[in-house]
Parts: C-alpha cells; structure tokens; sequence
C-alpha cells in the first residue's frame, strides 16, 4: 500500500493524473467545429493551391480528442493530390520560379500528414527526399538553409522555411527504416547549424536573438558601436532558432540554446510577437509552444508558458470559434490558418 501511495503521488507531481483545463478543452472543440465548417467538398481548406493551408487544419483536428476521421481523410486525400513527381507536394507555378513555393507546402505536408497516419509510406518517403534535396549547399553564409522554392531565381534561404523544414526531417527520420529501395535522405545538420549560427545576434541588446535571414529587415535595422547596420532580431525566428538548434541535437545545455532561451526571457510575451508586434503574431504562438517543448522548457523567466499561452489564446477566440489577426502580413486574415496555429498550440499545452 506504500509503494501505490508513493507511485500516485509521483504521478500527481509529474502531471500524469492533472485535471484536464475545461476552458482549453472547450477551446480546442470550438475550433474544431470551425474548421469542420469551412471545409470544402474535395476536401480542402483556403487556397487549393496551397497545399500547406490544408495541411495544416488537417494537422490540427488529427490532435483533437475526438478526431473527425472522415474531415481528416478527406483533407489527407486532397493534400496527397498535390505530390508532384520529385515528391513535392506543391501546386506549380511557372512564374514563381517554377514550384510554387515547393519547399514551405512539402515541409508542412510531410509533418502533417505524418501526423495524421493515413498517408502510405512511399510519398511520406519521397517527401523527405525531395526536401533533402532542396537544402542550399557550397560555402556562403546561405549554405545549409531552405527558401520557399526549391527552383528559385536567386539564391535564397530563411529561418523560418529552414525550421519548418527541419523539424518536418526530424519529426519523420524514423520513417527511414522503412525505406527499401534508393539511398536513405536526410539533411546536412552541421551546415544546417552554422545557417542558423549565422543569423543569431552575438552582443548587443538583441543578443541570443535571431534575424529571418541576412537580406531582408522583417523586424527592422539597427546600427551597431561600429557604425554598421544590422538586421533586428525578433521574436519568432528566436523560437525558430530554438527549435532547429534542438532538431539538431543540441540540448537545453548548450550555450547557443541558453543565449537565445535568455532572449526569450528577456523578450517574453505573449501579447505580440516582440519586435514584430501583431505581424505574423499566430505563427509566433505556433513556433514558440514547438520550440519551448523540443526544448523541454517549462519556465520561461518565471512564466509558466503553456498556462499564459493558453490562457491568452482562449481569450482570443471569436464566437464562432475561429482566431483571426486583423494584420494580414503572414496570411494571417485567414481565420482558416490562424484558427489552426492556435489549436495546434493549444494541444501542445496540454
């Protein structure tokens, strides 16, 4: 009798037996009967040809309790339409250098429909190796990183597609296993690293912060002691650089983690996206609960981030159980993508 009363009560201490969060739960239904709502008959969600935007809804009701499995199936359905020889899942489109932003859809898709355990094994697989194929190689500060196309114009790589990218391999590395036929795909990590490295703030008030990538101010410039300008770091691709940083196997310990973690204690919110305010502001709640939780971080600078996140994004919910950003930079009108970032979040924080 001793030793069940010391097993429950480590069991109460780790959370195993806690009360499920009524307002959470409710939140999480809500959303979902939106989504469901707002389905098309093919089975697509927003734009058909973004393939990601209906993954992404798909990826969300595949974590509710009572998971919609004809919604599910359906969306996976349209979703696998989309793959392209190469293994793509991407709608072409000859005037945007030729794949339809290839890299973002197949990224998202691959985690998504993973996920989702209804997709067969061999377009799963030839999804990795389309997007181990897109990974920028050779010696610049672009080696190692991802665009949103693999056929681009110009050479072009950003954190933001280089996450999503890396936490679609790592999430589905086990799926390599099964392969059969061809050699096993993966990405370079190492070089993938240094692209993160080079985008993370050493000194300065933005230190342990990272940049979208080195061409484009998304959160602005600023001008260091040498006179030089800098591109501001910002919130999101923080997280970003969190979240590849632990894809790549580097843990909590490690001293380029604990820099950017001590940004986000520095920065932390959950009322904007710090240096960004409401641009891209679900997209920020989505990389940060995944960052945080492949970082097995619990307390941010005192913060309980899965009780304020969560709490945050209940309060935020509309009527009809949608969430929408009122600043569209980021797609982020569409109450379709926004509603799915936020659910994805919020079954995070369970």
């Amino acid at each position: 009798m001793k030793r069940l009363i010391l097993v429950v009560a480590a069991a109460l201490a780790t959370g195993l037996f806690a009360a499920e969060n009524p307002a959470l739960e409710a939140a999480i239904e809500k959303g979902a009967k939106f989504l469901l709502s707002k389905q098309a008959e093919d089975g697509h969600w927003s734009d058909p040809q973004m393939p990601a935007l209906t993954a992404l809804p798909v990826w969300a009701l595949v974590g509710c309790r009572d998971a919609p499995d004809e919604a599910v199936a359906k969306g996976v359905k349209f979703v696998l339409g989309t793959q392209r020889e190469d293994g793509g899942f991407y709608v072409p489109k000859p005037g945007r250098g030729g794949s339809g932003l290839g890299n973002y859809n197949t990224s998202v898709c691959l985690s998504s429909l993973f996920e989702s355990g209804k997709a067969p094994v061999p377009a799963l697989l030839k999804a990795r190796s389309y997007i181990a194929s897109s990974q920028l190689t050779g010696d610049d500060t672009m080696a190692g990183g991802f665009g949103y196309d693999k056929i681009s114009r110009r050479r072009y790589a950003d954190l933001s597609n280089t996450s999503y990218a890396l936490d679609a391999m790592r999430r589905t590395e086990s799926l390599e296993e099964l392969r059969t036929t061809g050699a096993k795909a993966d990405v370079d990590w190492e070089q993938a690293l240094s692209f993160v490295e080079n985008l993370m703030k050493k000194e300065g008030p933005d230190a342990g912060g990272a940049a979208y990538n080195e061409r484009t101010p998304q959160g602005g410039t600023s001008t260091n002691t040498q006179g030089r300008v800098m591109l501001r770091a910002y919130g999101s691709m923080t997280y970003a650089a969190v979240l590849s940083m632990c894809h790549a196997k580097l843990d909590r310990g490690d001293p380029r983690v604990q820099q950017s973690l001590d940004y986000c204690r520095k920065n932390w919110t959950v009322d904007e996206n710090p240096g960004m305010g409401n641009q891209g502001l679900y997209y920020f709640y989505d990389i940060m609960a995944r960052a945080l939780s492949a970082a097995k971080v619990d307390d941010v600078g005192g913060h309980d981030w899965k009780a304020e996140l969560s709490a945050r994004l209940v309060s935020l919910q509309k009527e009809d159980g949608s969430w929408y950003n009122a600043n569209n930079r980021f797609w982020e009108a569409d109450p379709v993508l926004c509603t799915s970032f936020a659910m994805l979040v919020l079954e995070l924080c369970r």
